[in-house]
């Protein structure tokens, strides 16, 4: 299972629709995200997904008891995709959540924001679906600009820090933050598209992810990444490899997180800490989804004190 169809299968998470958004929009009340106070630790639901593939089980079907582990492990959160075309959908996974005892924290999403026209559509399409997810009680929405196969041209990447800049500030007016996040696509040729995002949009409007393994893979070590860009960070998003080859769970190895836990205090960094166990060909499975977590959640709280 990939991200872009996770990204597509994922959104409904088997619930039944919740008609609270329509109301909400139709009246154009006022929706503010409620202040979360850091650290709080969660886990992205894309890595639980590849697990329960490999294993012919499906997630969505299988949600309650995920959460319940999460739960069970000492986890805040779990973080989901933001429905864009039902956003019923998102209040219905938040309400899952708090029946579990947990809260509503971040939500994953993309899209194009390269082409003009469809960017501004992509950006509002977005904003429209945050509003539920505010009234909801999430408070940041990562969203990683699609991929198109290669390089965008200066012109795209114009087109795109508007519209990221553009979703910004409507999820600000909803009390919300927006955190870029990047896969390697957006780290080639020198990181041009990473280093734009941030160049061309206001640093109080556009946020990071920063999905620590992923910059790295893409070339930039959390060394160079933090004293740069450590004040835009609203999120993070949390993995390990070891000979550069995704670890089962959070442990020893490429990324040295002792000294990434330190420069987040030092630089007083919020941690919203979500950790992702995602699997790539090479992986060694050697312990449950379940284990794993709980394993990464007492390393997440003896290294970075979260």
């Amino acid at each position: 299972m990939n991200r872009r169809r996770f990204l597509a299968n994922a959104v409904a998470l088997g619930a039944a629709p919740v008609l609270t958004s329509d109301l909400a929009l139709a009246a154009d009340k006022p929706v503010q995200a409620p202040k979360l106070t850091p650290p709080l630790v969660g886990s992205q639901l894309y890595g639980w997904g590849q697990y329960y593939d490999r294993e012919g089980r499906d997630l969505d079907r299988n949600l309650d008891v995920v959460l319940s582990a999460l739960r069970d492990a000492g986890y805040d959160y779990a973080e989901g995709t933001l429905d864009v075309a039902k956003p019923d959908n998102t209040a219905a996974f938040a309400e899952k959540l708090k029946k579990k005892g947990l809260k509503t924290v971040s939500l994953y999403s993309g899209g194009a924001f390269h082409v003009l026209g469809k960017a501004n559509e992509t950006a509002e399409k977005i904003a429209v679906a945050a509003k539920t997810a505010a009234k909801s009680g999430f408070a940041i929405i990562n969203v990683n600009p699609d991929p198109i196969g290669r390089d965008k041209t200066d012109a795209e990447l114009v087109i795109q820090a508007e519209a990221l800049t553009e979703l910004g500030e409507e999820l600000r007016k909803l009390g919300m933050k927006l955190g870029i996040h990047h896969h390697t696509p957006e780290l080639r040729n020198g990181a041009k598209e990473f280093h734009s995002n941030f160049a061309r949009c206001p640093q109080d409007t556009v946020g990071f992810c920063y999905d620590v393994h992923w910059v790295y893979r893409g070339g930039i070590p959390p060394s160079e990444c933090l004293p740069r860009y450590g004040n835009r960070v609203v999120s993070w998003h949390l993995r390990q490899s070891r000979d550069q080859i995704w670890w089962e769970d959070l442990d020893s190895g490429d990324i040295d997180y002792v000294a990434v836990a330190r420069v987040a205090r030092d630089q007083k960094i919020p941690a919203f800490y979500t950790v992702e166990l995602a699997l790539e060909s090479g992986t060694r499975i050697t312990r449950s989804v379940v284990e794993n977590h709980a394993r990464s959640r007492a390393f997440v709280k003896q290294v970075m004190s979260a």
